[in-house]
């Protein structure tokens, strides 16, 4: 029997003895942690501190609020940051992730959250105790500072982003050709997560070429449409411009483009290769256009505005996912909580022209079709995907999921032996996999559709991946509970996928990298240039062993297990080819 759809619903307790029970519970500070202070999480003071401003003070003690020091305070603004804030929001409105107003978190109490961050749920919410990967006084403490009003950090503008703007190699001083024997097109851009670091790894010999130095947690890697640069974004909305094409690959440009971010792109329509790079953030809610070859900010714009839906004012409409169009010379932005798709027009930023298009709330991630003409992405907390015709630059429709709380990555494109070609999205909030069609002229039918659903292994999933030249479909899922489900990975054959009910085979990733310590999470499926063999990082806590398996694409068997001390908490993995080219 396949798993049925289900809502996730918080049982409600009572906060009437919130007061007397965390006065109870409350724990002294702890003792700061040997080199505290030295890594780029560290480093991360929430709010004001963070630009070495303004100190945020602990809010002035009101009845019924949780005994909680200064210290402690501070300590658990920073842990929001670093493990909650990009699901909730740094205002704790949600989007992906639950509200946690005060009105919501004090209406559950402190037993609850403190049990809820412990355990997590199949809906997506990590465990962040059983796993190990938070102590007991931490969840205490999160769970006292979520009853807490949020502090809101400061702005970020032009002036703050060119104080931490450094050109480090001038473009006159750089090479006018490739330099090295390094075969980029197979590079792989694995996020080193809590080391502030990305590695690039030799895709046949699977050897570490570098390690960089980034931002906290970086988010993706993109390339340029030249291949030369490679751009990443950290957590902490620092961007790292690396040249490719220097004898040794080498940071080339840096800035802070505000406080958290998820997003960054570069222009790739034709005759405006390299020439601007975008980034987006979740805090302050805006992005800045960048001059292509040194980072230097151009144009920041604003997000905050109304919503879709109720028209109301939003104070934290942060940017998600940003593709650069094959079409026109723009940047498709997603702007999560107002629900609005803006089309950048970058020909002219000095006139800067922006077509907005209302489409649904809660946006996050999205890729495009195979065609590369539509992009399909999730309203995620309103379980919808929503269809841009990037060639016309208008809405083509919002579709239902038909699962709980989608979340493609940049999704997964197929071509199915019934329905012509499908688009793939797996969900946090349950085991489904929802394939949609995106071919209009060949099977109008089918369009904008889902027209199969698949049952993987449980709720938690991140990304599905595939390839053209693939016969098989991965689906993760590192947020699940369950460690089983958390370190394997799902594999559908497409060319079963006109069976009924279509099975899946189980590859024992975390097994196979034989990691004895911790409860290693399996995350994002990435294929080799050539489309033979997948990579799959084994993120394990950060003082724990981690891995990147790679596997045999044609026979599903084990092909290698790269294991280095330098490999600290690996999570995503770009190949410099299929990321220039949109390939997935």
């Amino acid at each position: 029997m396949r798993p049925k759809q289900a809502k996730w619903r918080a049982t409600l307790l009572s906060g009437a003895a919130i007061a007397l029970g965390l006065a109870a519970t409350g724990v002294a500070a702890e003792e700061k942690p040997e080199g505290h202070g030295d890594s780029p999480a560290a480093q991360y003071v929430y709010s004001a501190t963070t630009v070495g401003e303004i100190d945020v003070e602990l809010p002035g003690r009101k009845p019924g609020d949780p005994v909680m020091t200064q210290s402690e305070f501070n300590k658990a603004a920073t842990l929001y940051f670093e493990r909650c804030a990009g699901c909730h929001g740094v205002l704790r409105k949600g989007a992906t992730g639950k509200p946690l107003t005060t009105d919501i978190t004090r209406e559950n109490g402190f037993e609850y959250l403190r049990d809820f961050i412990t355990y997590g749920s199949p809906a997506g919410m990590p465990n962040w105790g059983t796993s190990g990967e938070m102590t007991e006084e931490e969840i205490d403490m999160m769970a006292r500072y979520i009853l807490l009003e949020p502090p809101e950090p400061p702005q970020f503008g032009l002036e703050k982003m060119k104080a931490t703007w450094q050109v480090i190699v001038p473009p006159e001083e750089r090479p006018t050709e490739k330099m090295n024997d390094i075969a980029i097109d197979k590079l792989m851009s694995v996020t080193l997560r809590d080391a502030g670091q990305v590695a690039l790894i030799d895709g046949d010999s699977y050897e570490i070429v570098k390690i960089f130095d980034t931002g906290y947690a970086v988010h993706i890697s993109r390339m340029s449409a030249s291949g030369r640069y490679l751009f990443t974004i950290g957590r902490d909305a620092k961007v790292n411009m690396i040249d490719l094409w220097m004898e040794e690959p080498s940071t080339v440009a840096t800035i802070d483009t505000g406080l958290e971010a998820r997003s960054v792109e570069t222009s790739k329509f034709e005759g405006w290769e390299d020439k601007y790079a975008i980034a987006g953030t979740y805090w302050p809610p805006q992005y800045v256009i960048m001059d292509g070859d040194t980072l230097e900010p151009l144009k920041i714009k604003s997000t905050r505005g109304m919503t879709v839906d109720t028209q109301e004012y939003h104070p934290e409409p942060r940017v998600a996912a940003i593709v650069a169009s094959h079409y026109n010379p723009e940047f498709i932005v997603n702007i999560k909580e107002t629900g609005k798709i803006q089309l950048v027009d970058y020909s002219d930023i000095e006139n800067l022209k922006v077509t907005e298009i209302e489409a649904e709330r809660f946006l996050h991630d999205g890729g495009f079709d195979s065609s590369g003409r539509y992009f399909i992405t999730a309203a995620n907390a309103r379980n919808k995907l929503v269809v841009i015709d990037t060639k016309e630059g208008k809405l083509v429709d919002i579709v239902d999921s038909q699962g709980m709380t989608p979340h493609p990555g940049r999704g997964a494109n197929i071509d199915h032996p019934e329905h012509g070609p499908v688009w793939a999205t797996s969900h946090l909030g349950d085991a489904s996999v929802s394939l949609i069609g995106t071919d209009p002229e060949g099977h109008p039918d089918k369009a904008w559709k889902v027209v199969q659903q698949l049952w993987a292994m449980g709720g938690g999933s991140l990304f599905v991946k595939t390839h053209p030249d693939s016969d098989h479909l991965y689906v993760d899922a590192p947020l699940n509970p369950a460690a089983e489900v958390s370190g394997s990975i799902a594999v559908f054959n497409t060319a079963d996928l006109t069976a009924e009910d279509p099975e899946y085979k189980v590859l024992p990733i975390a097994e196979w990298a034989a990691i004895a310590e911790g409860q290693p999470r399996v995350v994002q499926g990435e294929f080799n240039k050539q489309g033979d063999e997948i990579w799959f990082s084994v993120w394990n806590a950060k003082d724990k062993q981690s891995a990147l398996v790679v596997v045999d694409d044609k026979t599903l068997e084990l092909k290698k297990v790269i294991k280095d001390e330098r490999l600290v908490t690996p999570t995503g993995k770009f190949n410099v080819y299929n990321t220039r080219k949109d390939v997935y």
